[in-house]
């Protein structure tokens, strides 16, 4: 009588392997690949390898490698190398570079040196296609052109906080990785133009770059990139403080698939702004595609930016806006009227705007999820209560953020109410919210987690006798 195996990990259902059964032919036993889960797949290839006492065990005999390899490939870093431990065979089948095409050390191992990268790039060679390095602050350019030279079908790197590395690992990307699609920079503050223009020179397939916080990069950085890289769909500029209208041009006049663009802080340690209405004007002109905008910081920009958004970037879904105090009710009911999709606002310090943009927000943008309107002090319950009516209360709004809004009451927690999907709400320093208000909105909220702070009562001054030390808050210290 046939014996089954089913083994729920892996993606196609329909792949179905007949295996001879060891009784002379007469059954056989099936594998039938299901659905992922490597903690199955572990536990289901571990009591196949205890069937044997010999290190060629049954599995080993019966599966084609091929089939092994396939199981394998479900496995993360950490339990292909307890694998690899297993026996002889499972450590050759562990250390395939097949296995090894997407590999993230950031929850694995951090403080890892050059030389391990330089042993991953030895042994996944040519199949490694994403690699994150995120935080591995001991890996510097050596490594870096080792690994460039090894695994030249990297489309995907993230070198995040690898704050040894420099210009030199640039120049080896672009000399070895023609295939680079996302590549992560951040906080490398090695990096300058040079790096830009040896990535533009090697890597025309480039679709996202992040290089936040690589504050040597300037306008002539981002225009030797953008002119070779027109394929670019994301751009994190954040914290780059020598960029200014300039730099922007270049992107709007090249860049007509960009999706993301991030410029918070795009200013200079001494407060001078340099972004301004002009370089944003002509990117919202040229990046039509535009879906995500982020200008926190960047103080001197008016209305003028959020008329030429509503006017060419129908698709945007995101902007970020915070600090941007020159921003009016005007600015926000053009964009409100002409960019449907948006899902997430951060409005925070838009010390201008009133009712006013909520109303046309509640009318206007049914998709809307998360709202920031901290520090909005003049905001009152009246606007609350269109947005708590308007389409995307009931089944969208997920998150409002009224921190330092003075005139918000109960009211607005009663507005809130038919709010269902209403994941957090940030309340700090709201004066005229109480704890009652909080509880009768999470009795109609009660997965709801509610962020507010009430200072304790001040405890009456002592009668007769000496002065107490500490007030009552403080006794036990």
């Amino acid at each position: 009588m046939p014996v089954y195996w089913y083994c729920p990990w892996a993606w196609e259902s329909q792949w179905t392997y007949s295996i001879p059964s060891d009784r002379g032919g007469m059954g056989c036993r099936v594998l039938r690949l299901i659905e992922p889960s490597p903690r199955l797949t572990v536990l289901f290839l571990c009591s196949l390898q205890m069937f044997s006492n010999s290190d060629e065990a049954v599995i080993n005999k019966k599966l084609p490698k091929e089939l092994l390899l396939r199981i394998f490939s479900f496995l993360d870093v950490v339990t292909l190398c307890r694998c690899a431990q297993v026996s002889r065979s499972w450590n050759v089948l562990a250390l395939d570079g097949s296995n090894w095409q997407r590999i993230d050390l950031f929850d694995f191992q951090r403080d890892i040196e050059g030389r391990v990268v330089e042993n991953i790039s030895k042994r996944c060679g040519g199949f490694l296609r994403k690699l994150s390095l995120r935080g591995c602050l001991g890996v510097g350019d050596s490594a870096l052109r080792t690994f460039s030279q090894n695994c030249r079908n990297i489309e995907l790197l993230s070198l995040n906080g690898c704050t040894k590395i420099t210009d030199s690992t640039c120049n080896s990307l672009s000399k070895f990785c023609p295939k680079l699609k996302h590549l992560d920079l951040a906080s490398c503050t090695s990096i300058t133009n040079l790096s830009l223009k040896a990535l533009s020179e090697g890597c025309p397939l480039l679709e996202q770059l992040n290089i936040s916080w690589c504050d040597q990069v300037t306008k002539d950085g981002v225009q030797a990139l953008v002119r070779c890289c027109p394929g670019l769909k994301g751009l994190f500029l954040k914290g780059c403080i020598q960029l200014e209208d300039e730099a922007l041009k270049h992107i709007g006049g090249h860049c007509p698939e960009l999706v993301t663009l991030n410029l918070q802080t795009c200013s200079d340690g001494g407060g001078t702004l340099q972004i301004t209405d002009e370089g944003l004007i002509t990117i919202c002109r040229g990046c039509h595609r535009l879906q995500s905008l982020c200008v926190s910081g960047c103080a001197n920009i008016t209305d003028a930016i959020l008329h030429a958004l509503g006017q060419n970037c129908p698709r945007l879904r995101i902007l970020e806006v915070a600090r941007c105090s020159q921003l009016t009710d005007v600015g926000f009911t053009t964009l409100a009227r002409n960019c449907h999709e948006l899902e997430k606002m951060d409005l925070e310090e838009c010390v201008q705007i009133t009712d006013g943009t909520l109303i046309q927000l509640s009318i206007h943008c049914p998709r809307l999820q998360v709202l920031s309107l901290s520090h909005c002090e003049l905001i009152t319950d009246d606007g609350i209560r269109h947005l708590g009516s308007g389409p995307c209360a009931h089944d969208r709004l997920e998150v409002i953020e009224l921190d330092n809004c003075p005139l918000i009451t109960d009211a607005s927690l009663e507005h809130l109410k038919s709010c269902h999907s209403l994941d957090r709400i940030e309340l700090y320093d709201c004066q005229q919210i109480t704890r009652a208000g909080i509880k009768r909105l999470r009795t109609h909220l009660p997965n709801i987690k509610v962020h507010a702070y009430f200072a304790p009562v001040t405890p009456p001054p002592s009668v007769g006798g000496s002065r107490q030390r500490f007030c009552r808050c403080c006794i036990l210290l």
